[in-house]
């Protein structure tokens, strides 16, 4: 099935199952312990043995030598992998970084060999008598030191990093009000709770892999580019996921090694990465520094927007930071700008809302800046300068756009008339109090997406697609939209994901999830209605599927009678067209947040939150509201807490565990409350529905900057905002 013109009405807008607040039809297994993740497929391979990766003791060099007597010679160790013996390794498409270091080291603890042997006790010890001569080199670490040295990109490169609109340069300079900031966040980790993790087993040239991934289709691929072997040999099997937020989009070390470790010594081959490993092996989300220049007239419109955005990687792209601010405001001078410097760290790529996160981090700290040099109300500025076309492109409308209507919904909400226009000046007690906000935005487009249904003779439907759950309510929400479609209820669904024997689904990243799988559902279920219709003999514009029967013409009949003759099965794909050509596609949010920061100590607790979002269809609003939650949870991480440290001289993230490296806990969130706006898109996909994944942390951090700022009066444009960064300039305790 092909999606090239806007859905009208179709089966989903029955909402008989689509749109209700719906439990999570996986949330039993989850709770009671019953739900299989990747290390527990004890079953799939009975005799696997266990592998421990051996990550490098410096970030710069060559491997001089490689000592494993002792390892190889350690209690029931069975062959260790190291680039000697591994054969020749390429590299994947997503994650660029190599899997195996040797000669050349490219980052601290890139794998240098694995161990393996009967129990995960002895790889581990047999791991640590592994000896390894390094020759250092020097090293580049320091994103603020290589910043001024970074090359200017190619052509070709430098028209998707640079992008204008107008003049400027000459519209900055005569601008009456001006903001010129810069602002910095650091390097985050994913710290999913799940570890990466593989078991990989061969059957002759065919190998399986159980694995911890986002995007299986995109797994094979580089797994295939990897190791140098066909993709049709590579089967992915993931039916659970315990968290991704991006560091699991594709096949890492962990998958990479189990496989070489399972060929050599003809077994399968179980490997968790340790969780100091995690961090310093995986992909986190680089550092920034970003310059925000704002230009507006003395009433409050922007006349020139331009921001610039350095980041650090292993590899030659850039944390897309400039994004939200392409899109978000209108302004007819416009100037963005991306740059990367090669830095020996380990690999930068996407993390929760890539781009969008860290730029709003700034763009939104920017705009309340700038707002208070204008003396007008930060709401009242981004609503003055609010566009329904998209501002570098005015042939090119939004498909939808509520930004102004989340602003106002959650300004009455929140009580932002009670909020001080003059900083720290709100107490109870030694406690400062105040109120911020920010704007959010997000890309929400669909991806080609395949499903297989079948419907047999007892009236069950069993959902087939190769489409993950990260712990998002996928297994739900595909169950809502078949269930809508053949008008059966939800205990008659069952959904099966996780496995590239099925079909090839977009898989869980980039917002894109929710809106792509279910559209390749709902193809699926489209040509199964016909099947069975033609079976019924049914016809009719006026073809409805409800409570087990189908009707048309005046006709009524059992669903189950289409079945007596046998099982029908039905496979589709949805191909999705140029719409998103023609439409900008992107989902709203408004973030309100209040804050107490005690006067004496400089202690933040964050009081209150809000998030008001604009997402297209929303298919399972308690599913959608955990998601938005989470991303404000993470979002308060980010303005407070998250910080991979790097230490400069040696090259490698210090806190690499989650003792040191402080994400939110139960303590340290408040009430949130969540509003979803009615927003249907139909240039989307069938269900006119969009993600939401990651809405919910796109401008929720700067919503806590400002928040801070105007409980203190302190400005911090370095993140996280600790409290060493305001003791020295809070007011007296009286």
């Amino acid at each position: 099935m092909k999606f090239t013109t806007p859905a009208t009405r179709n089966p989903i807008d029955q909402l008989k199952v689509v749109g209700k607040p719906t439990a999570r039809i996986d949330g039993a297994c989850k709770t009671t312990g019953t739900a299989t993740y990747t290390y527990e497929h004890h079953a799939a391979a009975p005799n696997a043995a266990y592998g421990c990766i051996v990550g490098a003791g410096i970030a710069k060099g060559r491997i001089e030598s490689i000592d494993l007597a002792q390892a190889k010679a350690a209690p029931g160790v069975l062959g260790i992998v190291t680039a000697d013996n591994a054969g020749k390794l390429g590299v994947g498409k997503f994650y660029i970084a190599r899997a195996l270091a040797g000669p050349d080291v490219d980052h601290y603890h890139q794998a240098v060999a694995i161990v393996v042997a009967e129990t995960f006790e002895q790889a581990r010890a047999a791991a640590q008598l592994v000896r390894v001569q390094y020759v250092r080199t020097k090293g580049s670490f320091s994103l603020k030191d290589g910043k001024d040295n970074v090359p200017v990109p190619a052509p070709a490169q430098r028209a998707s990093m640079d992008t204008s609109a107008g003049d400027f340069d000459a519209a900055f300079a005569a601008a009456p009000v001006k903001l010129d900031q810069t602002y910095t966040t650091p390097d985050h980790g994913h710290a999913m709770m799940e570890p990466h993790a593989t078991i990989a087993s061969w059957k002759g040239d065919q190998l399986t892999l159980w694995n911890a991934i986002q995007l299986i289709s995109w797994g094979r691929r580089d797994l295939a580019l990897t190791l140098g072997i066909p993709q049709e040999k590579i089967r992915i099997v993931a039916p659970y996921i315990g968290g991704g937020f991006g560091g699991k989009g594709s096949v890492a070390s962990d998958a990479v090694l189990a496989a070489l470790a399972a060929r050599m010594i003809g077994r399968p081959v179980k490997v968790a990465l340790q969780r100091h490993l995690m961090f310093n092996n995986t992909s986190h989300r680089p550092a920034t520094i970003q310059r925000v220049r704002l230009g507006a007239t003395k009433d409050g419109k922007l006349t020139a927007i331009g921001h610039e955005s350095w980041s650090g990687n292993l590899g030659t792209l850039p944390e897309r930071a400039t994004i939200p601010t392409r899109l978000l405001y209108a302004g007819a001078n416009r100037m963005t700008r991306l740059r990367v410097a090669h830095l020996d760290l380990p690999e930068g790529n996407a993390m929760r809302a890539p781009g969008e996160t860290p730029g709003l981090m700034a763009l939104e700290v920017a705009m309340d800046e700038l707002a208070e040099k204008l003396g007008i109300d930060p709401v009242r500025l981004r609503i003055m300068n609010d566009t329904q076309v998209d501002p570098e492109d005015p042939k090119r409308p939004f498909s939808t756009r509520q930004l102004v209507q989340c602003l106002e919904t959650g300004a009455a909400r929140f009580g932002w008339d009670k909020r001080s226009s003059k900083p720290a000046t709100r107490r109870e007690g030694h406690w400062l109090i105040g109120i911020g906000m920010a704007a959010g935005i997000r890309g929400g487009r669909a991806m080609k997406s395949a499903a297989r249904v079948r419907l047999d003779a007892k009236g069950y439907l069993t959902v087939e697609t190769d489409m993950t759950d990260i712990g998002t309510g996928t297994y739900t929400i595909l169950a809502q939209t078949a269930a809508e479609m053949l008008g059966l209820r939800l205990e008659n669904v069952t959904v099966l994901l996780g496995d590239s024997a099925y079909p090839e689904s977009a898989g869980s990243g980039g917002q894109f999830g929710a809106a792509s799988s279910t559209a390749g559902v709902y193809a699926a279920c489209v040509k199964l209605r016909e099947m069975v219709a033609s079976r019924l003999q049914m016809v009719g514009t006026d073809l409805e599927f409800v409570g087990g029967r189908v009707r048309a013409g005046g006709a009524s009949k059992p669903l189950l009678d289409a079945v007596s003759g046998g099982d029908l099965v039905a496979e589709d794909v949805m191909e999705i067209g140029d719409l998103g050509k023609h439409y900008a596609q992107q989902t709203f949010a408004s973030h309100f947040v209040e804050v107490a920061v005690h006067a004496g100590t400089g202690e933040i607790r964050v009081r209150r939150m809000l998030a008001v979002c604009a997402a297209g269809r929303i298919i399972n609003p308690l599913a959608a509201r955990s998601q938005i939650i989470g991303g404000m949870t993470m979002g308060v991480g980010a303005a407070l807490m998250e910080d991979l440290v790097v230490d400069k001289q040696v090259g490698f993230f210090v806190n690499h565990d989650l003792a040191g490296y402080e994400v939110p806990v139960h303590a340290d969130i408040p009430e949130q409350d969540v509003i979803f706006l009615d927003d249907l898109d139909p240039t989307v996909g069938p269900l006119k529905a969009k993600g939401v994944g990651e809405l919910g942390i796109s401008g929720a951090p700067a919503a806590v900057a400002n928040a801070v700022y105007n409980a203190t009066g302190i400005r911090v444009r370095e993140y996280p905002i600790t409290l060493d960064k305001l003791l020295a300039q809070l007011p007296r305790v009286a």
